[in-house]
């Protein structure tokens, strides 16, 4: 776990992991070797530990950066993990031309929606992966609570600002947008793959710093950020919602 980095990494990425795995326990027969595509893998957090758990990874990146560590973590791995993993450079609203649609059980993109102006072509391209019953989980920004992160720091006028759209600057000062799960929920129906479960993610521990440590008492942490990011009203205000669709 310490190797995921601060506590904000840590809180994202155990709990996205947890929640995937719950998933593909309920849809999967226990022992399936599954086909899994991660879009916009970044330094290939999930990719890897999917590839650990027995399953063909795929992981396809555009920042040459996040490759390179992607495959400097790859090639600590044991050769039977290596050889379940391919690593491509490219960009997520390409599928098409990399791979064959219906090819992949799972199809995972976190943290990429933000960064892409018009994301609903790019969904619909990750759904043309997914065989039948296949899984698609796409990790985003609240655009419900864009107003909390600035409330809860006491900028009112960000907090004021942040009702009623959909744009917001990040941590790394980029200008992005965020998602609404009822929008979603439309895409998702209307390209064959509707919403099955959502999740919130980092509900209490989004303002921790970028360097904040990981606590001693992470997993009384990750226990409450878990139960609140699937119960309501907590997850609702998440900084981040976790969505699963299942293609029909």
């Amino acid at each position: 776990m310490s190797k995921l980095g601060g506590l904000r990494d840590v809180v994202r990425q155990e709990l996205v992991a947890r929640q995937l795995d719950e998933q593909i326990a309920g849809r999967f027969p226990v022992g399936q070797r599954l086909r899994v595509l991660d879009v916009g893998m970044g330094q290939g957090t999930q990719a890897l530990r999917l590839a650990r758990a027995g399953h063909k990874v795929t992981g396809l990146e555009q920042d040459p950066k996040m490759v390179a560590t992607a495959r400097e973590a790859l090639a600590a791995e044991p050769e039977g993990i290596r050889s379940r993993v391919r690593l491509f450079e490219g960009d997520g609203r390409e599928t098409g031309v990399h791979f064959l649609p219906g090819s992949f059980d799972v199809v995972l993109c976190h943290g990429v929606l933000m960064y892409v102006e018009e994301p609903d072509a790019l969904v619909a391209g990750l759904a043309r992966m997914l065989a039948p019953g296949g899984l698609l989980s796409l990790l985003v920004r609240n655009g419900d609570a864009l107003a909390m992160r600035p409330g809860l720091a006491g900028d009112w006028a960000g907090a004021l600002a942040a009702f009623g759209t959909s744009a917001y600057t990040n941590r790394l000062g980029l200008d992005v947008r965020a998602d609404r799960l009822d929008a979603l929920t439309g895409t998702l129906a209307g390209i064959g793959a509707p919403l099955h479960a959502w999740y919130g993610v980092r509900v209490f521990t989004d303002l921790a710093a970028d360097d904040a440590p990981v606590p001693d008492n992470v997993e009384a942490l990750l226990a409450a950020e878990e139960r609140a990011g699937r119960t309501d009203p907590y997850r609702g205000v998440a900084a981040l919602l976790h969505l699963c669709g299942v293609r029909g």
